[in-house]
């Protein structure tokens, strides 16, 4: 199971680009809502989750992916649920997978130590510890970080690849007519 934690003021093409090329492959993905079902994105598009941060607390997920957008990373940030489950999971060895400036909370919580990582321009003093890097997409070890909206697609190309290999996320390049 995948979970896609949405806050209010989450930034919509870095939440529904992955969301789709996920469903695409039929992953199970699961759209979490922090603070109910019906979220608001920063560009007034509301997306009715599938299920509550509370619900999705129940289950430790195979991976986690954290959108930006603001003020929805701050959002993400302040749920005691969110950054509980981040901690789970990245004790587990799970994957998480934050873009824009959702690589913020990551840097904040100490995970970036000593790695590779990116996030929107004028956040990288938040990402405490961490080689910055100016790829569109930055997987190390089980952290993947990207820079934002603009590279939605390389991001959610990359999730898949993480979850099925490269092998599968080509195939979806070529049935979308990527490149």
């Amino acid at each position: 199971m995948i979970y896609l934690f949405l806050a209010p003021g989450f930034e919509e093409v870095e939440t529904l680009t992955p969301a789709d090329y996920l469903r695409r492959c039929e992953l199970d993905l699961k759209l979490v809502g922090v603070g109910g079902k019906n979220i608001t994105g920063s560009h007034g598009i509301t997306v009715t989750c599938d299920i509550t941060a509370e619900e999705a607390a129940e289950h430790l997920p195979e991976m986690i992916i954290l959108p930006g957008g603001m003020p929805g990373t701050r959002n993400l940030e302040q749920s005691e649920t969110v950054t509980k489950m981040i901690t789970d999971c990245y004790q587990a060895g799970k994957t998480i997978a934050a873009i824009c400036a959702a690589p913020s909370i990551l840097g904040h919580m100490g995970l970036l130590n000593g790695r590779r990582a990116v996030c929107f321009p004028g956040y990288e003093q938040e990402l405490s510890g961490a080689e910055i890097v100016s790829e569109p997409v930055v997987a190390d070890g089980n952290i993947i970080t990207s820079k934002g909206a603009g590279t939605a697609n390389h991001f959610a190309f990359a999730l898949v690849a993480s979850l099925l290999g490269q092998e599968r996320a080509d195939s979806l390049k070529a049935a979308l007519q990527w490149e």
